[in-house]
């Protein structure tokens, strides 16, 4: 019986002594982690009479030099764009901040009487009238710039994307307060499965606009 029981023990400590060590949490592994390849941006054609524009807290409180100068820099080329797709009849709709107000909204992004500003955190649909604007219009495909990219821009392409809609996000019409935030939230958009078979990334200059 003791040998027995002595076999035993010996057999448990080498399957303990063989056994793979246990992997850390992420925070212990956080060294070790590699960067992904960098994705890929397509050139995308869209129509005005499905796509919409939308333009996400372009305002004074979160695209400032202080703050985030990535955004500052982008704001040109956002309303480059924004020219393009008004001269092609696309709808736009622009957001803001919890606490923003259209006053506070950059020069390059300013409103048109006409076009609809709704008012929200992270995600532009909750609490707002974004999915019903967008499916007045016969919406399918919407092109998504703003700022934050892991708030506004993330958020807002997920529910999208869970409601039916494609989304092209322009890598240079999103930003961040660091550049790992702009990284993550290309990869995840291409990635995670709330965006993965919906989602594109390109660049503004990328975009071609069908004529109606």
């Amino acid at each position: 019986m003791k040998k027995s029981m002595l076999v035993f023990v010996l057999t448990a400590l080498v399957c303990i002594c063989a056994a793979p060590a246990l992997a850390g949490t992420i925070v212990e592994d956080w060294n070790a982690v590699q960067p992904p390849a960098p994705v890929e941006l397509k050139a995308v054609t869209v129509s005005p009479e499905n796509t919409a524009f939308l333009v996400l807290d372009i305002e004074e409180r979160t695209c400032n030099m202080q703050a985030r100068p990535r955004c500052v820099e982008s704001a040109p080329r956002i309303g480059a764009f924004l020219a393009k797709a008004r001269a092609a009849g696309m709808p736009v709709v622009h957001s803001l901040t919890s606490k923003g107000t259209p006053d506070t909204i950059l020069p390059e992004a300013k409103p048109l009487p006409a076009e609809p500003i709704v008012q929200s955190s992270v995600d532009k649909f909750f609490n707002t009238e974004l999915a019903v604007i967008l499916k007045k219009l016969n919406v399918e495909n919407v092109i998504i710039v703003g700022t934050t990219a892991e708030g506004a821009v993330l958020h807002t392409a997920t529910g999208a994307s869970m409601r039916g809609m494609n989304v092209i996000v322009p890598v240079d019409g999103m930003s961040a307060g660091t550049l790992y935030a702009e990284q993550y939230t290309a990869w995840h958009l291409l990635n995670a499965p709330g965006t993965r078979a919906r989602a594109s990334l390109t660049r503004l200059d990328m975009i071609d606009i069908t004529s109606k």
